[in-house]
């Protein structure tokens, strides 16, 4: 199977989807690699490196117009004119509120596989995972070099990998630290990783109120797959927070925690308001590019093999991640919030048969 490996556009990423020794690997098992000029230049490799792996450099139509097409960042706007219908996008979508991006990949006839929906069988993320795990720690350092000084008190919302690795950060700074969660067992799972050096909780709006008004830092950390993220910070909430505070909203990708957070970029990553800093990076780990895309190929490259191995529709009847993590199939859209958030039709699970 031929895959494509475009140069990302969006805005302050660096990072490449697959390096080299995946690439490699891949042709070495038959599947031939077409690789776009500079795919891996944020990362320091050159185009030298992949045509020595064995890789054909490409235009970028060439690279969008494999039959896999492996990316780490979602459909920009200037790359939608390169969706077709025949090849399966394979990368972070984040289509969670964002209702006319689903609508203009359905029109296109787009089929997309999400890492962020990928689903093992014990319940977990394997795609997202390493890097919420590198955007949890960043949110922590990010926020004490903003303040100039180590945080106090942390208030953590999420207790999933962003989180997790936020709290850890965080006490390993020497600082009091609460997490709240949505679930006892979630609170429970928590406290056995954390400890007594953490103090974990139910995220009631009560609690949320007081542990926030109390906070230096605020790492909004909350993933419902396929969601917009809960606003659980009010305006009015942000506004009484201690001036000077931090927000850091590792889930702007689905709307941000904060009614005051917006999208921002690491060209220009805070801004002010109601007097309390917001971090609102939307790819938090492409300013540690070379070790996030490491992390990443690795967790990638086994789901690729699948895809490019056993064909796209063999692959989805009988892997069951992939099918959590599938999207939109020639156009159809099979994650009904999704679909719903876009007035879409909801097409049901995957049925290996092309509409």
């Amino acid at each position: 199977m031929r895959i494509g490996i475009p140069r990302e556009s969006k805005a302050g990423e660096r990072r490449v989807i697959l390096g080299p020794r995946e690439v490699a690997s891949l042709i070495r098992e038959g599947h031939p690699v077409a690789v776009e000029h500079g795919a891996g230049a944020g990362i320091g490799v050159a185009d030298a490196e992949y045509a020595a792996a064995g890789a054909h450099l490409v235009d970028r139509e060439e690279a969008w117009s494999a039959q896999l097409v492996v990316k780490v960042k979602e459909v920009q706007p200037a790359e939608l004119a390169l969706v077709t219908e025949g090849p399966l996008l394979f990368g972070f979508q984040h289509l969670a509120g964002e209702p006319d991006m689903t609508r203009a990949l359905a029109a296109r006839r787009a089929s997309a596989i999400a890492f962020e929906l990928v689903r093992d069988a014990r319940g977990g993320f394997p795609l997202l995972a390493p890097m919420s795990v590198i955007a949890g720690r960043m949110a922590i350092e990010r926020a004490q070099a903003l303040r100039g000084e180590r945080p106090a008190n942390v208030l953590v919302l999420g207790a999933g990998h962003a989180g997790m690795a936020a709290a850890k950060a965080a006490l390993a700074r020497g600082a009091s630290v609460c997490v709240l969660t949505r679930t006892p067992a979630s609170r429970d799972a928590a406290r056995r990783a954390l400890g007594e050096a953490a103090d974990c909780a139910l995220a009631t709006a009560e609690e949320i109120e007081r542990r926030a008004l109390e906070a230096d830092v605020v790492v909004g950390a909350v993933f419902i797959p396929g969601t917009p993220t809960p606003k659980l910070l009010p305006r009015s909430l942000v506004a009484r927070m201690r001036r000077g505070a931090v927000i850091v909203d590792v889930s702007i990708d689905a709307g941000g925690v904060a009614e005051t957070s917006r999208p921002t970029t690491h060209d220009a990553p805070t801004f002010v308001a109601e007097g309390v800093i917001h971090y609102c990076v939307a790819n938090i780990p492409a300013a540690d590019p070379v070790a996030a895309a490491a992390a990443l190929a690795e967790a990638v490259l086994p789901f690729v093999r699948t895809l490019a191995g056993m064909g796209i529709e063999a692959a989805l009847a009988s892997d069951a991640a992939l099918r959590e993590g599938l999207l939109l199939w020639h156009g159809a859209v099979s994650h009904r919030g999704i679909a719903a958030e876009a007035g879409l039709a909801y097409t049901g699970p995957f049925a290996a048969t092309t509409p």
